[in-house]
């Protein structure tokens, strides 16, 4: 009998081929045993299935025992995660390695013509560029939290999106990097959006007690994360969209700038929400 669907669509998300995936399905289930037996088993080409267990052999899956004929036998489902995981931490650093390889080349063909490009490029054009709303701007949110150095701010009206960017969340936290959420405040939030608002502080109470939060009082006109601004205008980054309501999020733009001056004015208007025009506690519905 041969793997369950279920057992193979688990291993193709470990970037495996088909018959790779049959292959190691099958030793899984049937514990050591040889190529020929596993063609038999699996309808994998007897011309192919050498080839397939090798590869397999090459991404640590399974190991080859010597003899005649070679037996082949499974790594625990554990051994196999942490192996997929290895494999994929190599490739990212050689890709790494061939990128910085690439750097000077790079820079030096394709510099000049950037510099002179970005000549042309009105103050206005320079001060924002936009990303579309979901997988994009939340790409984006992750990345401002990495490279926060010393604060992070956040204006939301539930959070919603807070599963998506925890665990760059934490990796500012441990890196000492405050952060501080302004909500709207539940009574005026829709019902399901409210409980979503409640899940979300009520994780943030008992999982993340450093992160400061308080509700406005008042709609917010922009909702977004910006990270260490300076009222010396010299640095930090943000992305935020404007609230319109009768818009659904999927079919709207995040828009991102480096602008100090920008980043320092937004700070002003999160300290006067903060300190004049919210509340410390959630107030019920």
């Amino acid at each position: 009998m041969g793997p369950r669907t279920g057992s193979t669509e688990l291993l193709q998300r470990l970037n495996l081929k088909e018959y790779e995936t049959t292959a190691l399905a099958h030793l899984l289930s049937a514990g050591r045993t040889t190529a020929p037996d596993i063609a038999e088993a699996t309808d994998i080409p007897q011309a192919r299935v050498y080839g397939v267990l090798d590869s397999i052999a090459d991404c640590g899956f399974i190991e080859v025992i010597p003899g005649r004929p070679k037996q082949y036998q499974p790594k625990s489902p554990e051994e196999i995660l942490e192996r997929a995981k290895e494999n994929r931490r190599q490739r990212y650093e050689d890709y790494c390695t061939e990128i910085e390889d690439l750097r000077e080349e790079f820079l030096e063909e394709f510099g000049p013509l950037y510099e002179r490009a970005d000549g042309d490029v009105t103050p206005t054009a320079d001060l924002f560029h936009v990303v579309d709303v979901g997988n994009p701007s939340e790409t984006e949110t992750r990345q401002l939290y990495r490279n926060a150095s010393e604060e992070v701010f956040v204006i939301t009206n539930s959070f919603a999106y807070f599963d998506d960017v925890e665990p760059a969340v934490t990796g500012a936290l441990e890196d000492d990097v405050s952060v501080s959420v302004l909500f709207l405040e539940p009574r005026k939030l829709p019902r399901e959006k409210a409980a979503v608002q409640a899940d979300v502080v009520d994780r943030l109470a008992v999982d993340f007690p450093e992160i400061e939060y308080r509700f406005s009082e008042e709609l917010l006109p922009w909702r977004g994360t910006f990270v260490d601004p300076s009222m010396e205008y010299d640095s930090g980054k943000a992305i935020f969209l404007v609230e319109e309501t009768d818009v659904p999020d999927h079919r709207r733009q995040a828009a991102i700038t480096e602008n100090g001056s920008f980043v320092a004015g937004m700070k002003r208007y999160f300290d006067l929400i903060w300190e004049y025009e919210s509340l410390e506690t959630r107030p019920s519905r």
